[in-house]
């Protein structure tokens, strides 16, 4: 069920909800399948008898309806993936928060200046020091990662949960087995960092930029992913490199693992976003 926190003025919406209210912003009436939800949003005070808006919606549904930039956040852990994410229009800036299981997202206004810290509030970032492992980098394949992962999953499902040594063991036979050419370091160190992952989070951020010559809309994207493995660090995952189309990946395809710093994830979460230049001067993303 949809609710609103006047006190903060922060909403918890699903992505029907928030359809029903792009329909009412233009002045159209939602479609009979969206009509359960239009009687929840009622019944919340957040939309009228003729379909009117409430106040308090006009910075949400503005910004939603004309973003320059969207920044989309991806972050798979034991509950399966959550989304969340930041819409930045011309004069607000919405944070939407998603939860495991839960349908709705929480949605508020942040102030601009505080857009990466709330980029790195969703991934979690902390302040992790670790030791340069060796070797400084990994590389192998993603049938590899694929056998390392269902070979890790029936062991914690096959009984008692394996004790972390165990289930290196077991990640590293089946890493040695999906790929031959890794070596003995290679493998210990990748065996211990999927038993290590945490989680794994990907943030793309999508904007207009500035028309090409022949004024065609130009669509423009930056994207970083990242395993987070606890006491291991943070890993940046360069291939297969984002963003990963459909049917890109197949077990061939190439994975390359490379450490780095709390403050290196924090520059790089900075250098996603567009510069004012890059912004197309009134396109919507």
């Amino acid at each position: 069920m949809p609710s609103y926190d006047s006190s903060r003025a922060r909403f918890r919406l699903a992505d029907r909800h928030l359809a029903v209210l792009g329909h009412l912003s233009d002045g159209r009436t939602p479609p009979e399948e969206l009509f359960p939800s239009l009687v929840e949003l009622q019944e919340l005070g957040l939309v009228g008898a003729e379909g009117e808006l409430h106040p308090a919606l006009r910075e949400l549904t503005g910004t939603l309806a004309e973003p320059r930039a969207v920044v989309r956040i991806e972050v798979t852990g034991d509950h399966g993936p959550v989304h969340h994410g930041l819409v930045v229009g011309d004069n607000a800036v919405i944070a939407h928060d998603g939860w495991p299981g839960e349908e709705e997202s929480e949605y508020l206004s942040i102030l601009p200046t505080t857009l990466v810290w709330e980029i790195a509030r969703m991934v979690n970032l902390r302040g992790v020091s670790v030791p340069e492992p060796e070797p400084a980098r990994i590389e192998t394949t993603m049938g590899a990662l694929d056998a390392a992962l269902v070979a890790l999953g029936a062991a914690q499902t096959g009984g008692a949960a394996p004790s972390p040594a165990d289930g290196a063991v077991v990640v590293r036979a089946a890493l040695a087995a999906a790929d031959t050419s890794l070596a003995d370091r290679e493998l210990d160190l990748l065996a211990d960092l999927v038993c290590s992952l945490d989680c794994a989070w990907r943030v793309t951020v999508v904007w207009g930029a500035p028309p090409t010559p022949s004024e065609e809309p130009v669509t423009a994207l930056r994207a970083l992913a990242v395993w987070d493995c606890g006491g291991r660090g943070y890993w940046v995952r360069e291939q297969p490199e984002e963003p990963i189309l459909p049917g890109a990946v197949v077990a061939a395809t190439p994975l390359r693992l490379v450490p780095v710093g709390t403050s290196v994830v924090w520059a790089r979460l900075t250098d996603l976003l567009p510069d004012r230049a890059e912004l197309a001067p009134d396109a919507a993303a």
